[in-house]
């Protein structure tokens, strides 16, 4: 029987996909883990793997068109089967009538100012428009921080383009296509919207002065007539294993999008992964079938992050200076300020007793290989009373609010142009070491602007800390769409009464904000007292 794969949610604010391009054809033979289409999301394009093997019958969505989640997107079936039920009585799109229909389309909308779509009908063959992408769910431009090609350079699949300045951070820009570099669309230092020409790549010499609208920057052309014609132009029509398609990332790993958020759910590691699918790549069964190894893992120090101060500013007498806004800046003051001003947050203070939690961390780290830093402690004691007070792993969402069933916390972590929270993902499952290599890591990239923005994403509860700088007590604003956020201070020897005697105690001031709409008073101070608990008898996180 015939199956209907929907339009699947690709990500947690995705509404609509667009299907970017269909590797499989109506009549084409499809089998489980075969790429059947790239599906452009809000956030990026994805390949999407069928889970069915058969008959493409029907391919409910025309190349560079878009539809709603759980839309129909194709049909899988048996050759010949009738699928008048399915489709509503329509026959499977021919590839000529599709064709047809989509040149009818473009031509409904030439003179429609939306999107590179509109200049389609005068790309010439073997020419790709590339466009700009979207890095983050919070995105709607970007800026070229710097071009890693010129105009005429040759560029190969895997090549380093650009650095992108999303809202969140700086990250680099990949090609996907082989040919030379034809157009910029964006100059060094200027913004462009969302889904405007980014770049055009294609054989050498062909004219594309009259693709797309944005002007080409000015760069020397002389470079394309000095440059030896090393290939010819080639159309993407082969799947690449991605360990060729990268000469300058290691972090591209050829997965599934369903094996990507399974393996993210799951907390697999996929670099330690062994695709069975095409070329390596790996998908739903690999990570069903993985078996977690014993890690070796803390052979790395890791302290608590160290924050990165902001962009030096020199002081010259009597003069003013300025400056400029970077989008990660200017992002920040947004959504904090929507944040203030449309949660209404509360604080709850609690002193902590470190005196047990100093010594265990001693005995931890006379083990073999281990050093975790007390950061790591304290979110792994919030991960676990996160456990028992699900309340504060919630998000307000107008008419209802969501209890989230994975705990992923974000930890805040200062770079010279703000603030950015990457999150470590399903923490409570996490070993004391994992969550110390993972921080170190994770802050260590987030400095050099080597963050992916999926890693920026999905945080259930955030934690700021401060303690390093000797700060005692402060407040946070709360990282929405989450309900409540850690402040940790610094470790204080001063006077404490104990047994009825004052003697000379560890102590460590932790403030929690919560939002009033979902967190309420005695429920944030229950999951303090918890918290509390833990980290005063390290012991009982074992309970």
């Amino acid at each position: 029987m015939a199956e209907v794969i929907t339009m699947p949610r690709l990500s947690d604010t995705m509404t609509e996909g667009k299907v970017a391009k269909w590797h499989k054809k109506v009549g084409d033979k499809v089998k489980e883990g075969d790429i059947l289409a790239e599906i452009e999301t809000d956030k990026a394009v994805q390949d999407f793997e069928s889970e069915i093997e058969g008959t493409l019958l029907f391919v409910g969505v025309e190349e560079g068109n878009g539809a709603a989640v759980d839309s129909v997107l194709a049909i899988i079936g048996k050759e010949g089967e009738d699928i008048s039920s399915l489709t509503g009585g329509s026959a499977p799109a021919a590839e000529g009538a599709s064709e047809e229909k989509k040149s009818e389309e473009e031509s409904k909308t030439e003179n429609e100012d939306t999107s590179v779509e509109q200049t389609s009908a005068e790309v010439p063959a073997g020419v790709e428009v590339i466009t700009m992408p979207r890095l983050s769910d919070t995105m709607t431009e970007g800026k070229v921080a710097k071009w890693h090609k010129n105009v005429g350079d040759t560029v190969k699949e895997g090549d380093l383009l650009a650095e992108i300045e999303t809202d969140k951070a700086v990250q680099d820009f990949e090609s996907e296509f082989n040919g030379v570099l034809l157009k910029q669309g964006v100059e060094e230092g200027g913004a462009a919207p969302v889904d405007s020409v980014l770049a055009i790549i294609g054989p050498e010499g062909t004219d594309v002065s009259a693709v797309g609208s944005s002007k080409p920057a000015e760069k020397s052309s002389e470079k394309s007539s000095e440059k030896p014609a090393e290939q010819k132009s080639e159309t993407k029509t082969e799947e690449k294993p991605a360990a060729q398609a990268s000469a300058s990332s290691s972090d591209r790993v050829a997965i599934s999008p369903l094996a990507k958020k399974m393996a993210q759910d799951k907390g697999v590691d996929i670099n330690a992964l062994q695709g069975s699918g095409e070329n390596g790549r790996i998908v739903k069964k690999d990570i069903e079938n993985y078996k977690p190894a014993e890690k070796a893992s803390a052979s790395q120090s890791t302290s608590a992050p160290s924050a990165a101060a902001q962009v030096a500013v020199n002081f010259v007498q009597g003069e003013d200076s300025e400056t400029p806004n970077s989008q990660v800046r200017n992002i920040i003051a947004k959504r904090l300020s929507e944040s203030k001003f449309t949660a209404p947050h509360y604080y709850l203070m609690v002193e902590i007793n470190m005196d047990k939690a100093i010594e265990a961390r001693k005995e931890i780290n006379a083990l073999p290989d281990t050093k975790i830093s007390f950061n790591d402690m304290i979110i792994k004691a919030t991960a676990i009373a996160l456990r028992k007070h699900p309340q504060v792993n919630s998000s307000w969402a107008g008419d209802k609010i969501i209890h989230r069933g994975n705990i992923n916390i974000g930890v805040a972590v200062a770079i010279p142009d703000g603030l950015v929270v990457p999150v470590l993902k399903n923490t409570d499952q996490m070993s004391y070491t994992q969550i110390s290599a993972g921080v170190k890591d994770m802050a260590g990239r987030a400095k050099s602007k080597g963050l992916k923005a999926n890693e920026m994403e999905g945080s259930t509860f955030s934690i700021s800390n401060l303690g390093m700088f000797g700060i005692e007590t402060f407040t946070s604003i709360i990282n929405q769409p989450n309900s409540a956020i850690l402040s940790v201070g610094a470790i204080i020897e001063k006077p404490i009464v104990k047994d009825g005697q004052i003697v000379v105690g560890n102590t460590m001031k932790l403030s929690l904000a919560c939002d009033h709409r979902v967190v309420d008073g005695a429920t944030g101070a229950q999951f303090l007292q918890t918290l509390r608990t833990y980290l005063e008898s390290p012991l009982s996180l074992l309970v």
